[in-house]
């Protein structure tokens, strides 16, 4: 299925998940793309929206490949088979961590402001 734009991808899922009995949802947009979706399904359902934030862990020599991703509250995942195939060290990896928690911290100020 192809939409015209996120916008319209959020107001057609938002017509779906009304037909649902969803209770009281909180809906979650994953910034920059998923947060038109997003707030497309939140209007329409008249439930909250919050983001949630993430930050891909590249391989130094070529950063579109991800060797991790990490999240809010210290959540870290790990391809231990790209990190041993693109021989990421122990050191290099928590340096490249470092710099995304950092880097995830601030979008998030960005986001939410003061908010938790």
């Amino acid at each position: 299925m192809r939409f015209v734009d996120r916008t319209a991808a959020g107001k057609r899922l938002a017509e779906e998940l009304e037909r649902m009995d969803l209770g009281d949802p909180v809906v979650l947009g994953l910034p920059r793309g998923g947060i038109p979706v997003a707030y497309e399904v939140a209007r329409t359902l008249g439930a909250p929206l919050d983001v949630i934030a993430v930050r891909k862990l590249g391989v130094p020599y070529q950063p579109e490949l991800g060797f991790g991703a990490i999240g809010e509250d210290g959540v870290r995942i790990m391809n231990d088979d790209v990190l041993r195939v693109a021989r990421v060290g122990p050191r290099e990896r928590a340096e490249i961590e470092q710099d995304a928690r950092e880097a995830l911290e601030l979008r998030l100020r960005r986001y939410r402001g003061d908010r938790p």
